[in-house]
């Protein structure tokens, strides 16, 4: 036992815990990451289990479908107003000799799954643990007694995953005063929601923390703020209080109904139902997403997504910081769709040869979207080692792979799933990385090459990154700096209308790119101009030079073929040559002048190295 005085204590554990943070945020760029949350960020991908009563419906009450076009299969005891009793009638579905949860577990550790989460109690409120807060649970209902959770939980112990377990707390549509959305109608009061709260919530919350081990995390699920609902605040923290006192190290997320910016507490966020990652965020996140689209097993739910989509959205994720959680959707006799469990294997086969670039790897300092090619992670494995991940989703045709904005220089580059890490030929040029890639694709989902760096990789901003065919496409979304009045329209028209500019004045956009070769470059320019004769300016400015000309008219096009349906017409023009005297970074410049009564329409410039012959 230490003889140190109190303060002098205080001030080392201080010490140590500043120093372990430093640590920390130079191992993980989520600087806003919480110690609990250090096994979350590292794991990335885990798995999600929606299964209870509703599984046994597979989507159809008494001949009927779900009564809602979502497929959420979970929601059918709801939507299709099917009385209790009838409801637990359900229980003689079930195939209790063939429901093993450890198969489950063995499922997400061969897919490459480091946690699973169970919906312990959905909005149906029917409890799969033995609960002796009430008897609207799987114990009661079956012979001899099971309890999911805990034959859940001894399998993730068994095999080494954290487990999580979902549990509906705002929605219950078995106890009287739980909330229901009917309750829109026929209104309870604040009183009786508390009394569904203290006597079947926080009791039910504390068998699950205090008798079935270490959970990992609890996922709530209301998809509102508290603010916007009958629950209120002191309530949540009630809830959250009981966690942090029974279970220090259970990870919150912000469905509980409180968002990160309210409550700092809150250890990551998640986002809408397969809402896949659109920006870096700093503190832990997670997308939820399903294989198909329902959650709970539904047997008219045929919307499968591709074993390369689903890599793409883990990818895409962890590129931002982010995680993803997959759902399986068990059958009544406990067996997952083979659909589902096909793309898992397949997705674990990947991760067996490329999990590198996703365990514990987290985003780069480069825009998101800055490459055609695919994504980028990153990740110091080893003091002065430090790895790029470039997650290859289109193989280039001419075996070349650019990556723009990087000013350090590799010291080596190599496809990741090759063991013997033969070198790739590279070529660095300032903010320019050139990569001589293998003629075949490695990998026929998504091949990983590994540059490797004595430190992290230095970068510089706000560059238009060049294409894997050669040029460079200028955009309003990728200029450093815009002057003057313009209206940005995204697709309209279902996408037949492109996103552009729309410009009634003088307006200006300027980007940066790095020519690597010097020489002539054609400049292009499509956009939709609605005069009826040549009128206005677009100037092109660049390397000491520039173009000009007048918008020419562009007329209309049709949209969909005998619809009807015609919109104006956005085409490439060419406006010339520029020379670009020495390799090295430029300013392009753009200004158009148009007029209130004469709109113009730009979309995008295209900058090309002309080819001689």
């Amino acid at each position: 036992m230490s003889q140190l005085t109190p303060f002098i204590e205080l001030r080392r554990s201080l010490l140590l815990l500043l120093l372990s943070l430093i640590g920390f945020t130079q191992l993980h760029g989520q600087s806003q990451t919480n110690e609990r949350a250090r096994w979350f960020v590292d794991a990335r991908y885990g798995m999600f289990i929606h299964w209870g009563l509703y599984s046994a419906t597979e989507g159809i009450w008494k001949g009927e479908p779900l009564r809602n076009a979502n497929n959420y299969a979970e929601w059918i005891y709801y939507r299709n107003r099917i009385e209790k009793d009838e409801y637990l009638e359900l229980m003689d579905r079930f195939d209790w000799e063939s429901i093993d949860p450890e198969e489950w577990v063995l499922l997400a550790k061969r897919a490459g799954m480091k946690y699973v989460t169970l919906t312990a109690k959905h909005h149906d409120g029917f409890a799969l643990w033995d609960s002796q807060v009430s008897d609207y649970d799987i114990a009661e209902y079956t012979q001899p007694k099971r309890d999911i959770v805990k034959e859940l939980a001894e399998a993730c112990q068994k095999h080494g995953l954290k487990l999580g377990l979902y549990y509906s707390h705002w929605v219950d549509w078995e106890h009287p005063y739980g909330w229901d959305h009917t309750k829109e109608i026929y209104p309870i009061t604040a009183e009786q929601y508390d009394q569904y709260w203290q006597e079947k919530v926080m009791p039910q919350m504390r068998e699950l923390l205090s008798n079935y081990g270490s959970i990992g995390m609890i996922w709530f699920d209301m998809w509102i703020n508290h603010s916007e609902s009958i629950i209120s605040k002191e309530q949540l923290l009630q809830l959250k209080s009981l966690i942090r006192t029974l279970q220090p190290d259970c990870l919150v997320n912000s469905r509980l109904g409180l968002s990160i910016e309210e409550d700092s507490d809150i250890d990551y966020r998640t986002l809408g139902d397969n809402q896949l990652g659109t920006q870096k965020l700093d503190y832990p996140w997670q997308s939820p997403g399903t294989v198909a689209h329902s959650w709970g097993f539904h047997q008219l739910d045929t919307e499968w997504k591709s074993t390369t989509s689903l890599l793409q959205a883990l990818i895409g994720n962890v590129s931002l910081n982010g995680n993803y959680m997959l759902n399986i959707g068990p059958k009544a006799n406990g067996k997952v769709p083979y659909e589902i469990s096909q793309r898992l294997l397949e997705v674990g086969q990947w991760l067996e040869v490329n999990g590198e670039s996703i365990y514990k790897a987290e985003a780069f300092d480069l825009p998101e979207n800055q490459h055609d090619w695919g994504k980028i992670t990153y990740k110091e494995i080893a003091h002065g080692i430090h790895r790029l991940y470039l997650h290859v989703y289109n193989w280039p045709y001419n075996s070349q792979l650019p990556l723009t904005g990087v000013t350090t220089q590799a010291q080596k580059a190599f496809v990741l799933s090759d063991k013997l890490q033969m070198p790739l030929k590279m070529k660095h040029q300032e903010v320019l990385t050139s990569i001589e890639l293998p003629a075949e694709q490695p990998d026929n989902l998504i091949s990983v090459i590994v540059l490797e760096y004595d430190q992290k990789p230095e970068i510089q901003e706000n560059l238009v990154a060049k294409t894997v065919d050669g040029g460079f496409s200028l955009k309003a979304e990728n200029a450093f700096a815009e002057e003057g009045q313009a209206s940005r329209v995204d697709y309209e028209r279902g996408g037949t209308i492109p996103p552009h500019v729309l410009v009634e004045d003088t307006y200006q956009l300027h980007w940066k790119l790095f020519i690597d070769e010097p020489g002539n470059y054609r400049v292009d320019a499509s956009y939709s101009f609605q005069g009826k004769k040549p009128a206005g300016r677009l100037k092109v400015l660049g390397a000491e030079s520039s173009l000009e000309q007048s918008f020419v008219p562009t007329g209309l096009t049709v949209g969909e073929p005998n619809s009807d349906w015609h919109i104006p017409n956005f085409s490439s023009h060419d406006l010339g040559i520029l020379y670009f005297p020495r390799a090295g970074v430029y300013e392009i410049s753009m200004q158009v002048e148009a007029r209130k009564k004469l709109p113009a329409q730009f979309q995008w410039l295209w900058v090309r190295k002309v080819n001689r012959n």
